[in-house]
């Protein structure tokens, strides 16, 4: 094992998160660990996380799959960006937020996280998203589809937005806390 693929200790966390004076904002494909990772990178910085799915829900009193069906999707989008630049304007600082995989496609969604958050793009093969995307019916993008024609769709038309993070960390098949320690070693290169 190289020295580098050492996890980060404890005082070097404390340390990086002493650093960091904005939101950390999670972008990727649904299924690429957002919300699992974000959770687990906010109890290593000791710091808040939000995630903007639940916000939106919370928000809307309606699930996500229920906006879609009553208002469609550039409704749903224009909610999500403004619950997105209040969860950015709120933050006072350090906090995770994990996006819809949808969010940073929208140019005043990615213009205000690129301006005023740590960008991260979280990244996965299709049959990782594949894997990950069947544990769960709560994906309106997947009703009614062939699951890896879409996400292989997707993953294709958003790339160029999601590239755009000054971040890219590949979240593969395997436990989240690699993918949380990539995510701390990369934000504090680019810091």
């Amino acid at each position: 094992m190289d020295k580098n693929d050492d996890p980060l200790t404890p005082g070097e966390i404390h340390a990086l998160a002493r650093r960091i004076d904005r939101p950390i904002v999670l972008v990727g494909l649904m299924g690429v660990g957002k919300t699992s990772v974000g959770k687990r990178l906010a109890m290593a910085l000791n710091c808040p996380f939000s995630d903007a799915d639940e916000e939106i829900e919370s928000a809307a009193r309606m699930t996500i799959p229920e906006i879609f069906a009553a208002y469609g999707e550039p409704l749903f989008r224009d909610g999500e960006r403004r619950v997105i630049a209040r969860l950015i304007e709120n933050a006072g600082g350090l906090r995770i937020i994990a996006t819809g995989g949808g969010a940073f496609c929208n140019p005043e969604t990615r213009a205000l996280i690129l301006e005023k958050a740590i960008a991260v793009w979280l990244d996965s093969d299709i049959d990782t998203l594949l894997e990950r995307t069947a544990r769960k019916d709560n994906r309106p993008l997947l009703q009614g589809s062939n699951p890896r024609e879409t996400l292989t769709h997707l993953h294709d038309e958003r790339r160029p937005y999601y590239a755009q993070a000054p971040i890219h960390v590949m979240s593969n098949n395997g436990p989240h806390t690699r993918t949380v320690d990539t995510v701390l070693k990369e934000v504090a290169r680019w810091l």
